[in-house]
């Protein structure tokens, strides 16, 4: 299993490298989608990362698939992968079948609320979800809904049939839409009830831990970049790496990366990305906190010359400071850390800290 993930990690870091050039980058920043490459990356299976084999997937394990999920943001993968990867591992979990193409989630804010009502033939949805990664370009969403009772439900939307959008994008220019869905009719084939990792805080986890990982995977690009230029610009007769203060913001960034990362890896032990919301959430706004420092460093050291259309850095800044808003800013995040701490009491700190059983039930 060890060797076969290996294999998938190198050809997944091979295709993005031979499909992914300045070219292609310029035109997703302008709104087109790159067919090409996302042809490449179903014809590799890499939407069904995290879907069982029986089921018709790859069935890579969350470490894996959290590999896989940031070798594609450091790359700048121009297009919902992550979203896909996580909204089919949801979808068959819930005994759905896989579902071909582009898939996005919704909703992405905390506040924003999808009921649904069921009928004879089926369910009507009814509320809007704003920001919605790929809204549109999509060819369906997985949408989390609630009924009158509470009850949790996943939702397969077909992008055709949604009527009412609003076209955005954010920072890095990735479409975030605002979807409505008011009276929205679904078959009972497009509707599933919701695991029980579900039930508490919907899709909030799993996409939180997509954005971790793509995090992560953005801040070593930035790293690489910026060691790079540090050891080949020359100042006063030496590399700019050679000076004391240039070291000492190289180290603060490694050293906000390797936190990172850590946090990170922490949520792949999980059966599936995202599965402990506790995790998530000091993984969350422990990256999203990174984020901020690392694409901050590597400008810094790169002067006037990071902060230029034609360098590439930008695409992976631009991301991070996109990235560390969406699905739940760090004060949100921290605030459902400080909840469960205080619930615990100071005797359940320690435990919480140290015991993953006591960490997973926090969730």
């Amino acid at each position: 299993m060890e060797d076969m993930s290996a294999i998938v990690l190198e050809q997944a870091d091979r295709l993005f490298q031979q499909h992914i050039d300045k070219q292609i980058l310029l035109e997703a920043d302008a709104g087109h989608w790159p067919g090409s490459l996302w042809g490449a990356l179903d014809d590799a299976g890499l939407p069904l990362a995290l879907v069982p084999d029986a089921k018709g997937g790859v069935g890579l394990a969350s470490s894996v698939a959290a590999s896989l999920i940031r070798r594609s943001a450091f790359h700048s993968v121009p297009l919902p992968l992550a979203e896909t990867i996580m909204a089919n591992a949801l979808w068959t979990d819930a005994g759905g079948e896989v579902i071909k193409g582009a898939m996005t989630l919704a909703p992405v804010n905390p506040l924003d609320r999808i009921t649904l009502v069921a009928g004879a033939r089926g369910a009507t949805l009814h509320g809007t979800a704003r920001h919605v990664p790929w809204g549109k370009q999509a060819l369906h969403a997985l949408v989390f809904a609630r009924d009158a009772s509470g009850k949790a439900f996943l939702c397969r939307v077909p992008t055709a049939k949604i009527n009412s959008t609003k076209a955005r994008r954010n920072v890095a220019c990735e479409p975030r839409e605002d979807i409505d869905f008011d009276g929205l009719h679904l078959s009972s084939n497009d509707v599933s009830p919701a695991s029980s990792c579900l039930a508490a805080e919907g899709l909030m986890p799993f996409g939180a831990a997509i954005r971790v990982q793509q995090m992560i995977g953005g801040m070593e690009r930035c790293m690489d970049y910026a060691l790079a230029y540090a050891n080949e610009r020359v100042q006063f007769g030496r590399p700019i790496s050679k000076f004391q203060a240039v070291q000492h913001m190289l180290a603060i960034a490694a050293g906000h990366f390797a936190a990172a990362s850590a946090a990170g890896d922490a949520l792949s032990e999980a059966p599936l990305l995202g599965d402990n919301a506790f995790a998530v959430a000091i993984a969350k706004s422990r990256c999203g906190e990174a984020a901020g420092q690392v694409a901050a460093i590597c400008h810094q050291v790169h002067g006037a010359m990071g902060f230029t259309q034609e360098h590439p850095l930008h695409y992976a800044t631009r991301r991070l400071w996109s990235w560390r808003d969406e699905w739940g800013a760090e004060p949100w995040w921290q605030e459902k850390i400080g909840r469960v701490i205080c619930a615990r009491g100071g005797e359940g700190f320690w435990p919480l800290l140290v015991d993953r059983q006591e960490a997973v039930g926090a969730a």
